[in-house]
């Protein structure tokens, strides 16, 4: 009961020394501050006095007073000072430090009673030894006034948080101590600290100081262990200062307590003149009490305060209504490095790494909102992310570095907090990323193995081994594989950085995620949607033959995959997830060969449902072009009777051998038929994404063509291809897509292949469309025949018209004849679909004209189709360029001269003799590409004005045409009874007519 009331008074006391400050009154800013100090130093003058006089004259303190003498015996830190502020401090000190003593004797002497099992259970009584709420916060003021009067005052500046820049009674207390005048600050210094290094040895007391003061007694205990010992000039004190010194000392020598604090601290009086600076023991009694304190507290909490410490922020703080901002000192560099190497320790220690994320990132909000918020929490993660990625100096070597660290960070992915966990994972994948960029072997080693061994573990383990465990036991439990996927999404997909280290380490586990996503799609499982993501994500960012290759693995066409092993198998775990087992050995071959089959065909169905997801890639069409690759290969190799026994093979070794390869060719083709098929079933429709895929099926389809013509008579079947492949080149070209001059560079590989078709194909109308189609991508489209047309209309089951626009044709000298080719076979902007116009489709319209006398020609455009007319000087443009050297530029030229006349062109068709002229002698041209377009356009302008062109062209048959010397050649001829014979067809009846 005694201490109890110790402990009471105790508190008391505290209560009565530290009464509230008064205030003061003035005229003028440095008059009131003037009022403040005094009134703080009036107010611990008076409550000293107050506390001397309790002690002295109420008995009911006298057990108080003989504790704090004992304590006072043992404090070897107490000094005698006429400071006012350092005596006060040391009486707080020793209030505290009785206060202490009773809490310690009142919990050696607590017995608490045994509690009966009898009766209900309550709740247990509190230790006479606790503080209630009222005394904690007498006792955090006590501590507030020791760490404000007795520790940070004699800090050196940039060493912790100044008074100035904390609050405003803290600004007030800096002035009113000057360290400048003690006789010896680094002992007052060592006084404060190792008194609260004292009191914080009890539990509750130990709490309340190194939660709300750790950064100040870390600051104070830096300071005197590792600050150097050469010390510099003291710095000239400001006029301020000395004045208040002045003020201070008037003030004190009326004050009554002097005599009183100088006979309670006489027992411990040393001469401040003797005692300069700490000694080598103090020195080390600091350094062991920092690690202890460091060791003692929670870590993000020391990371936190070590960061503080370490600042150097050049941004001011600023006080409720100040205006001026002063900036902070920067930290000294030997606390900048002591700090670091302290952050360095702690992340070095176990869950270091967590500790020293959390420092950073709790407590510390970003002060936006918003996208503004967000964007400055991916920055602070990706900081403390590239701290984690650079080792330290105090490592012995980098991968010692790595395989202490890279542990802890990926145990960072797998923490579940509410509020955190984007920013853990942000900081490890991060991390992560960034070990593995600049250190890649050492990040394979000790990150992305370690995070892929639940994938990998079955072939890891011995197969003898494996062997002898029984049917069903557990390999890798639910949650290690939920795990490893999860992490693998995280690193991988949301990490998004396709570096070649990423790509290459992932490449041994693809086989078992694969076997995991068709095994998530035979029931509901969340770890169905990562696996997807990821396979994806290698796809997409793996380079186009290396994405193949991974696809023909997972089809068993081209690598070895490495799959589950055969010995193992997956299965539905509670937690819906998935296990990994022994699998339960099958005696019966056939059941065992039906599982095998019905899974490399559930596999095959989960690949072709994979590409349907990324269609937009083009992958799918590549792959469809690279198993028909394939079937070429087979067909070729069919056909030439390698699959013959050999002679060779003398001995059954080698006999079987030959059988289990031949076995593996027929295994394969079996594959790549099934895939083709299931190919055309599931993506046939979107399958080719762009022009380079069509024109590669168009060549792969003529290559077996020719292949099959070359052993002999081509079946129905590939009659049907063949005539598919050419329609759609007829489709391309026809104008179904709008080509480019580029997309020409791809057709120009089919040319060797339709000319070799037209050579050796026994069926003239395949022979004459691929030579049509050869000189129609060798033209970029200018020549088509009618065949052309045809084909491309029965293969879309529509009209196709010409979707190409026309554009700008002033004459561009620095143009390409390819480029100036494609420009002037456009003709004039059409906003609808344009009217067809081959060279033959005079040829195959019969019909009469109309009553209106319109000729059958101008039928093929529909009616009301707008065209754009020419201007004066595109049409001489066009005249000008049918006498261009440039084969390629005057037969588009031509063209666009015919299409004029087609269109019914007004300026067109008032130039007819100039355009007779221009067909004529361009008719006596030896290519057939400029001759052919030439018969076009005389046929074409026949067919509008046949009363003054048929005269002309008879007597051009007939040799006697004015103007002409001598007889026509047979080649003129033979081009003059070829308009004749086109325009006499397109007339019809109309002909007798037309010559009567």
């Amino acid at each position: 009961m005694a201490e109890s009331l110790k402990l009471e008074r105790a508190v008391e006391a505290l209560a009565l020394l530290l009464g509230s400050p008064g205030g003061g009154t003035g005229t003028d800013t440095g008059s009131l501050q003037m009022a403040k100090h005094a009134a703080l130093l009036e107010t611990l003058n008076s409550n000293l006095a107050a506390l001397e006089e309790k002690l002295g004259q109420d008995p009911q303190w006298n057990e108080l007073r003989s504790l704090r003498a004992e304590v006072r015996e043992q404090a070897a830190w107490l000094e005698s000072s006429t400071d006012v502020t350092w005596s006060f401090t040391c009486q707080v000190l020793l209030l505290l430090l009785s206060l202490k003593k009773c809490m310690i004797l009142l919990a050696a002497a607590y017995h608490p009673a045994k509690p009966n099992p009898r009766t209900a259970e309550a709740a247990p009584a509190l230790s006479p030894d606790t503080l209630s709420i009222s005394q904690q916060k007498t006792v955090q003021s006590a501590l507030q006034f020791v760490i404000t009067l007795g520790l940070c005052p004699y800090l050196l500046p940039g060493v912790g948080i100044p008074l100035k820049h904390r609050t405003e009674f803290s600004a007030v207390v800096q002035d009113v101590v000057s360290p400048s005048t003690a006789p010896n600050t680094l002992h007052r210094l060592y006084a404060s600290c190792t008194a609260l290094l004292q009191i914080a040895q009890h539990p509750s007391l130990g709490s309340l100081i190194l939660t709300r003061h750790l950064g100040d007694l870390i600051a104070g205990l830096c300071q005197l262990g590792f600050c150097p010992t050469k010390g510099k000039r003291e710095q000239a004190r400001p006029l301020k200062q000395l004045k208040l010194l002045q003020f201070r000392n008037s003030h004190l020598k009326s004050s009554s307590w002097v005599s009183e604090s100088r006979k309670l601290l006489a027992p411990n009086v040393h001469t401040p003149s003797v005692r300069k600076g700490l000694t080598e023991e103090q020195r080390t009694h600091c350094r062991e009490a920092l690690k202890s304190v460091l060791d003692r507290v929670y870590q993000p909490l020391v990371v936190r305060e070590l960061l503080v410490l370490q600042g150097g922020s050049k941004q001011g703080l600023q006080f409720p209504g100040q205006e001026v901002k002063q900036p902070l000192a920067q930290a000294p560099a030997w606390l900048r490095r002591l700090c670091g190497q302290l952050l360095s320790e702690r992340l070095m220690r176990p869950s270091g790494v967590q500790a020293v994320v959390r420092g950073i990132m709790e407590g510390a909000g970003t002060g936006g909102s918003g996208a503004e918020a967000a964007a400055a929490d991916w920055r602070k993660c990706d900081m403390v992310a590239r701290i984690l990625a650079s080792c330290p100096q105090q490592s012995l070597s980098l991968e010692d570095y790595y395989r202490q660290v890279c542990p802890q960070i990926l145990d960072l992915l797998h923490i579940q907090e509410k509020l955190t966990t984007h920013q853990f994972q942000r900081v490890a994948t991060t991390a992560l990323l960034t070990m593995a960029r600049e250190h890649p072997q050492l990040a394979v080693k000790y990150l992305l193995h370690p995070m892929l061994a639940p994938l990998l573990q079955c072939w890891d383990m011995a197969e003898v081994a494996m062997e002898d465990l029984p049917a069903g036991t557990v390999l890798v439990k639910e949650a290690e594989l939920s795990r490893c996927v999860e992490d693998v999404f995280k690193v991988y997909v949301v990490g998004n950085e396709p570096s070649d280290v990423l790509l290459e380490s992932l490449q041994p586990a693809l086989g078992v995620i694969f076997s995991l996503y068709c095994f998530t799609k035979q029931n509901v499982s969340h770890l169905r949607s990562p696996c997807q993501e990821i396979l994806l994500w290698v796809l997409e960012k793996s380079e186009r033959k290396v994405a193949l290759s991974i696809l023909e693995g997972f089809a068993g066409l081209g690598r070895t995959m490495q799959f589950l092993h055969p010995l193992c198998q997956f299965q539905i775990a509670g937690g819906g997830g998935a296990v990994i087992t022994v699998k339960e050995t099958i005696s019966d071959e056939e059941e065992a060969l039906y599982q095998k089959v019905s899974s490399e065909q559930w596999q095959m169905e989960q690949l072709v449902g994979l590409l349907t997801h990324c269609q937009k890639s083009g992958l799918a069409g590549d792959l469809f072009i690279c198993c028909l690759k394939e079937l070429t290969h087979v067909a070729a190799k069919d056909e030439s009777g390698s699959d013959a026994v050999p002679l060779s093979c003398e001995s059954l070794v080698e006999l079987e051998q030959y059988h289990s390869q031949h076995l593996v060719g027929q295994k394969k083709k079996l594959l790549v038929l099934q895939l083709v098929a299931m190919l055309c079933e599931r993506v046939s429709d979107t399958v080719f994404t762009d022009i380079v895929q069509v024109v590669e099926f168009v060549a792969v389809t003529l290559q077996r063509a020719c292949a099959n013509l070359a052993q002999g008579p081509e079946g129905t079947v590939e009659a049907q291809t063949l005539s598919m492949s050419m329609g759609l080149v007829a489709a391309m070209v026809g104008g179904a897509v709008q080509l480019k001059s580029g997309d020409f560079a791809f057709l120009k590989q089919l040319v060797p292949l339709l000319e070799e078709i037209s050579r050796i194909h026994p069926e003239p109308v395949i022979q004459e469309l691929a030579a049509d189609l050869r000189i129609t991508i060798c033209t970029h489209g200018a020549f088509s025949t009618q065949m052309v047309g045809t084909a491309a209309h029965s293969t879309l089951g529509k009209s196709i018209g010409s979707n190409r626009s026309g554009g700008q044709t002033h004459a561009n000298p620095t143009e390409s004849p390819e480029d100036k080719t494609a420009r002037l076979s456009l003709g004039p902007p059409q906003n609808n679909e344009n009217c067809s116009h081959t060279n033959s489709s005079m040829a195959s319209n019969h019909s009469p004209k109309g009553k209106n006398g319109d000729s059958t020609v101008q039928k093929e455009c529909p009616a009301g189709t707008p065209t754009a007319a020419l201007s004066p000087q595109q049409l001489q443009e066009l005249l000008l360029s049918a006498y261009d050297p440039e084969i390629p530029v005057r037969a588009a030229a031509l063209r666009g001269l015919s299409r004029l006349i087609e269109q019914r062109d007004p300026d067109g068709l008032k130039a007819q003799e100039k355009l007779l002229k221009v067909f004529l002698e361009n008719m006596e041209h030896g290519d057939s590409f400029v001759y052919l377009s030439a018969i076009q356009g005389v046929a074409l302008l026949s067919d509008v004005y046949p009363e003054q062109i048929l005269p002309c062209l008879l007597a051009q048959y007939g040799c006697a045409s004015p103007g002409t010397r001598g007889p026509q050649t047979a080649e003129t001829r033979m081009k003059v009874g070829e308009v004749l014979m086109r325009v006499t067809r397109a007339l019809g009846d109309l002909l007798f007519d037309s010559h009567s």
